[in-house]
C-alpha cells in the first residue's frame, strides 16, 4: 500500500515537472511556415479541401494539403488568441508529448525515476525540433503507438488494438508525409518474433507435421498410415527436443533475451488493417503517394 502511495506521489511530481519543463522550452517565436499554416487552415474552413493551391500566381496549381487537419487546429488557436494562441498551442502539444513519452518510458523501464530522467533528456534534446508545426503532434503519436503496441502484446486488450488503428488515421490527416513511418515502428517486434521462430528451429518441422496430418486424414491404407504415424512421432520428438534446447538457452541468455510473444500474430493483423487507414482521409490516395512523390522530385537536391 505504501509503495503504491509513493509511486502515485512520484508520478504527480514528475508530471508537474514535465509540464513545467515543456512549457519552459516551448519557443515563443514562430517559423515562416506557421503563417502559411494559419492561412491554409482559414482557407480550408471557408472553402474546403480543393486540392489546388489558393495562394499561387498560377491558376489550378495542384496542392495536396499534407497536414490539413493540423492547419485547421492551428488556425482555430490563432483565431481565438492570435499569435499568443499559437504559442499556447505549442506549449500544450509539447507538454502532451512529454507526458506521453513519460508514460511510454514507465511501461518500458518500470523504474519511475529512470523514466523521468530519460523523458526530461528527450524533451531537452528535441528542443530545436519543437515548433508550431505538424511534426510536434507526430512525435506524440509515434510515442503513443509504441505504448499501445507494448500494452497490446502484454494484455491483448481490444482498446489498444483500436488505438493502434486510430493512430495511422490521425497521421494520414495531421501529417501525411510520415504515414509510412508508422509501420516501421512494428518492425522490431515482428523481427524479434521471426528470430524467435527461427531460433526454435521448428518452423519447417511443424509445416511437415501438418502435411502428414492432412495425409493421415485422407488415406485409408494401413501400411501408409503406419509409416505416416512413425514419421509423425519422429517429427514430434524433434520438435520437443528443439523446444527444450531453445527454452534452456533463453532461460539463461548471454546478453539478449529473445521473446516469442504469440500476440505478435494479431499485431501483424492489426498492421495489415492499418494499411487501409490512409483511405480515411479527404486527400484520396495522397497518404500512399505523397512520400514517394516528394522523394523522387528535385526538392531533396
Amino acid at each position: 500500500m505504501e509503495d503504491k502511495i509513493v509511486k502515485r506521489r512520484f508520478n504527480i511530481i514528475a508530471i508537474i515537472l514535465i509540464i513545467i519543463i515543456s512549457i519552459a522550452i516551448a519557443p515563443k517565436t514562430l517559423q515562416n511556415d506557421t503563417f502559411y499554416t494559419i492561412k491554409i487552415g482559414e482557407y480550408i474552413l471557408e472553402n474546403g479541401i480543393t486540392m489546388e493551391d489558393p495562394f499561387s500566381w498560377h491558376d489550378g496549381l495542384k496542392y495536396t494539403y499534407p497536414h490539413w487537419l493540423y492547419d485547421v487546429i492551428i488556425y482555430l488557436f490563432y483565431n481565438v488568441g492570435g499569435q499568443l494562441g499559437v504559442y499556447i498551442s505549442t506549449m500544450i502539444f509539447t507538454a502532451i508529448m512529454g507526458l506521453i513519452i513519460y508514460l511510454t518510458n514507465c511501461k518500458l523501464t518500470k523504474n519511475r525515476l529512470t523514466s523521468f530522467i530519460i523523458t526530461v533528456g528527450v524533451i531537452v534534446l528535441m528542443q530545436k525540433y519543437i515548433a508550431a508545426r505538424a511534426q510536434l503532434v507526430t512525435f506524440s503519436l509515434f510515442a503513443l503507438t509504441v505504448y499501445f503496441i507494448e500494452m497490446f502484446l502484454e494484455t491483448k486488450k481490444k482498446r489498444y488494438a483500436i488505438g493502434l488503428i486510430i493512430m495511422p488515421i490521425l497521421l494520414a490527416n495531421l501529417h501525411v508525409a510520415v504515414f509510412w513511418f508508422y509501420f516501421i515502428l512494428y518492425m522490431p517486434y515482428i523481427g524479434e518474433y521471426v528470430i524467435a521462430l527461427l531460433s526454435e528451429g521448428t518452423i519447417i518441422k511443424k509445416f511437415k507435421l501438418k502435411r502428414i496430418e492432412k495425409k493421415l486424414n485422407k488415406t485409408k491404407d494401413e501400411t501408409q498410415i503406419e509409416k505416416l504415424n512413425l514419421r509423425k512421432k519422429q517429427l514430434q520428438e524433434k520438435i520437443e527436443k528443439n523446444q527444450a534446447i531453445y527454452n534452456k538457452i533463453n532461460s539463461n541468455p548471454y546478453k539478449i533475451i529473445i521473446n516469442k510473444n504469440d500476440n505478435i500474430k494479431y499485431l501483424i493483423l492489426i498492421m495489415i488493417i492499418c494499411l487501409f487507414a490512409g483511405l480515411v482521409s479527404p486527400l484520396g490516395d495522397v497518404p500512399y503517394t505523397y512520400l514517394y512523390n516528394t522523394m523522387k522530385g528535385n526538392t531533396t537536391r
